[in-house]
């Protein structure tokens, strides 16, 4: 016997060495009768406390609806998407954005609703699990047909046709049993360990925040303070007055370039038009160690902003493509730059925003975790510049480590930051005058070499340990795929011969799987002829 292919089954990858008795079908061929693969709510509607809970694939984490997370909508949105509502056992499946997510239906949550990212799979019993289902979704037989069918790119998607043609393996209802209780056996050892990588991560993450804030505030260099006193060292008040010298003196220079940049003479007391940063205001911030001091970052640096996409020029404006850093490439300690993009830009832009080595970088803000984070600029890529999003810090003198100040930036100033910027519902922003005023520790210069260098001692063994949990958090992502395709090839639990055929299933709702199953004793899984 044989039945026409649909397209999708044509687009599905073969399958070859399967165990007698096991059958493949169709989605649409093994739900229960009058249950279809159906989308679900269109527009949800305001979040609306007492009202019917749906599911989002946001709200599918690690295989498991987070229920306390649901948002609900209200009765009437739901009552027209009757169709479409879950109950207890149903699978999910997500197919607009991150598709593949997987959950089953937990008890409580019967009359909840799905979103149209997602689609549900109501499993027939007869013919196989919920908990089967939702782990052959999961695995990479099911995963290869999803790479090969999906639309789009920005945003790739299923449509209902794709997930009504996904080909399932099909075990005997015994073997089903067998299957599933050993992948959650061994899936429960995994989640065991990985539970256990994930606090040493978390742990890590502790361990470098308490590292910089013990930095910054002098913990660290206690010792080396007892050994390194005064003479032996210039205190940071005498540092101080000699990087307010050359602000002063670079701010003169500035002036006298203008000047003749205008074709002008600098006028009688030019000079008194200076104005000086702003002291902090100590009597808010912690006490420092002897023969610190607490400065603002306009006092040690010239601080701007950058360039703005989109700016309109002139035709006869003279501009080329230059290297720029974004906000996605500055990260909390370090950067980012596997992707770089370009930006037209003058001259005399590339002349006044050009990075150079040791420029500390400072994000503005947007998402409270991007608020302030920064690092330090030495010079990855030529001729590169920043956009507005991203200030920069160009510290006076070099007897200043702009590590420090980064790392000062990373700790203390998160919590400064988000007190001290600009705040929305979700968002939060700081501008050049927040910057300007953001408060500093200056140690002495020799203390402050000793700081970069023991900090870098510290978070380099943090980092290998932190590398060699993510290698092993990748192992058991590996590993985890290699039970399933064993799982879904018959070779995770012994077959036996006793078991009813997948072809004796009940009485077939549609054709094409009355094909299929005339062909279960067909060794290899092929497309439907």
């Amino acid at each position: 016997m044989s039945t026409v292919a649909s397209p999708h089954q044509e687009k599905a990858p073969a399958i070859a060495g399967v165990p007698k008795g096991w059958v493949r079908a169709r989605v649409e061929d093994i739900l229960v009768q009058g249950s279809p693969v159906v989308y679900g709510i269109l527009q949800p509607g305001p979040d609306t406390p007492g009202g019917v809970p749906y599911i989002r694939p946001t709200e599918i984490d690690r295989d498991v609806i987070q229920v306390e997370e649901l948002r609900r909508t209200v009765p009437a949105i739901a009552a027209r998407y009757k169709r479409s509502e879950v109950r207890s056992g149903d699978v999910i499946l997500t197919i607009v954005g991150t598709i593949g997510k997987v959950a089953v239906v937990p008890n409580g949550l019967d009359g909840a609703n799905i979103t149209q990212s997602s689609c549900r799979l109501r499993a027939d019993g007869r013919v196989l699990g919920s908990q089967y289902l939702a782990w052959a979704m999961r695995s990479p037989a099911l995963r290869a047909q999803f790479d090969k069918l999906r639309l789009g790119t920005a945003v790739p998607r299923l449509n209902i046709a794709h997930v009504r043609g996904l080909l399932v393996p099909i075990a005997p209802i015994q073997a089903q049993r067998r299957i599933v209780a050993k992948i959650e056996e061994l899936f429960s050892d995994l989640d065991a360990g990985v539970a256990a990588l994930e606090r040493v991560r978390a742990n890590l993450k502790r361990y470098r925040a308490a590292v910089l804030k013990a930095a910054v505030e002098g913990h660290l260099t206690e010792e080396w303070r007892k050994q390194h006193t005064p003479p032996h060292t210039e205190p940071a008040v005498k540092l101080l007055e000699r990087i307010l010298a050359e602000r002063r003196a670079k701010w003169e220079q500035d002036q006298l370039r203008k000047f003749k940049e205008a074709g002008k003479t600098p006028p009688k007391g030019w000079r008194e038009k200076y104005v000086g940063p702003r002291a902090p205001e100590v009597d808010a911030l912690h006490e420092l160690p002897t023969g610190w001091v607490w400065t603002t970052l306009d006092m040690i640096a010239e601080n701007c902003g950058g360039i703005t996409k989109g700016q309109k020029h002139s035709a006869s404006t003279q501009l080329r493509d230059v290297p720029y850093l974004r906000v996605a490439n500055v990260q909390r300690g370090y950067l980012d730059l596997s992707e770089i993009k370009t930006i037209p830009a003058t001259d005399r832009d590339l002349e006044d925003l050009r990075l150079l080595p040791g420029d500390i970088l400072f994000n503005e803000g947007g998402d409270r975790d991007k608020l302030g984070r920064g690092w330090v600029w030495n010079g990855e890529i030529p001729e590169c510049i920043h956009q507005n999003h991203v200030f920069r810090a160009r510290l006076f003198l070099t007897d200043v480590q702009p590590k420090f100040v980064s790392h000062h930036g990373n700790s203390f100033g998160q919590l400064w930051f988000l007190r001290t910027g600009k705040q929305s519902v979700n968002l939060a922003s700081i501008n050049l005058t927040v910057l300007r005023n953001f408060p500093v520790p200056l140690p002495p210069t020799a203390e402050q070499a000793e700081i970069v260098a023991e900090v870098d001692r510290r978070l380099s063994v943090a980092d290998a340990a932190e590398q060699q949990v993510e290698h092993a958090l990748q192992r058991a992502a590996r590993l985890r795929q290699a039970i399933l395709k064993l799982a879904f090839e018959g070779k995770l639990v012994p077959q036996d011969p006793t078991d009813e055929s997948a072809a004796a299933l009940p009485e077939p709702k549609r054709p094409v799987l009355r094909a299929q199953l005339a062909l279960a004793s067909d060794r290899k899984w092929r497309a439907t002829p």
